[in-house]
């Protein structure tokens, strides 16, 4: 496994073009994109648990060089609690973007630094723009009391290029016409799936590997990428399915399965 100083150095002297998007996985739905100079931690997961079968690749403490980071629900491999406070001191500069609706029980990230959203609610700073999309992670379940969603996915306008940040969730009625206004660059769709064991012992589930092709079909994004089926053993999936889907189901969309901690370059032009 690379070390941590490896992976840093290789984000830091990465140049990453207009119309290109450096990607580094971390395991499960945690990424690295480095748009233009900009670099965005997406749902970083970095506490050591047991449990885990990826390690991480990075401390907190190392990491200081981050513009963005994102927690698209309360869940640890989502919202890594622990590390936010340690990641708001060594990264000084970055914005963290989660639900409004978790926003005030977060501890330990200045205020003023949390930016909180609401599904369809768009913000822009530093030439990016970012837009949440409402996540069904089984269920939407929408807080009635103030309208918000717990579970969200992001849309990135960054460097000329579009992506799509699901978070954990599943399709659900309006989801495909909200993201047909963009024509996405990538897309990261879990899928690991759900059943009823899972459900019965709290592990709250996501699109299959069926679905998330079918949603790359009616997107048709220049790129997709698999998440999310491989971090716990008891939650996995395997990504040959998903390939093997959407060679057979839509040969004209292109895919990548990531390795861990290696810079994948996505660019526009092919």
């Amino acid at each position: 496994m690379r070390s941590g100083k490896e992976l840093l150095k290789d984000i830091d002297t990465c140049r990453v073009n207009f119309g290109e998007l450096a990607i580094w996985w971390l395991g499960q739905h945690s990424f690295i994109v480095k748009a233009g100079e900009t670099i965005i931690y997406l749902d970083p997961f970095l506490s050591p648990k047991p449990e885990r079968n990826v390690a991480p690749f990075l401390t907190p403490e190392e990491i200081t060089h981050a513009d963005v980071i994102t927690g698209t629900h309360d869940h640890d491999d989502h919202i890594d609690r622990p590390i936010w406070p340690i990641l708001a001191q060594a990264s000084t500069n970055a914005k963290f973007i989660l639900p409004e609706f978790v926003k005030p029980s977060i501890r330990g990230v200045p205020t003023s630094r949390l930016i909180g959203f609401t599904d369809g609610q768009t913000v822009g700073w530093d030439g990016i723009t970012v837009t949440a999309i409402a996540a069904a992670h089984e269920f939407l379940d929408r807080d009635e009391a103030t309208g918000n969603y717990p579970y969200l996915g992001f849309v990135f306008e960054a460097n000329g290029c579009t992506f799509y940040h699901a978070g954990d969730t599943c399709i659900y009625e309006g989801l495909i016409t909200k993201l047909k206004q963009w024509k996405f660059d990538v897309v990261f769709l879990p899928i690991n799936g759900r059943d009823a064991k899972r459900l019965a012992s709290g592990c709250i589930g996501n699109m299959t590997y069926q679905e998330a092709v079918d949603l790359a079909g009616a997107l048709a994004p220049r790129l997709t990428i698999p998440t999310h089926f491989d971090m716990f053993p008891h939650n996995m999936a395997d990504p040959r399915d998903f390939t093997a889907y959407m060679q057979v189901k839509y040969p004209a969309l292109n895919y990548h399965v990531c390795d861990y901690a290696n810079c994948y370059i996505y660019r526009r032009q092919g």
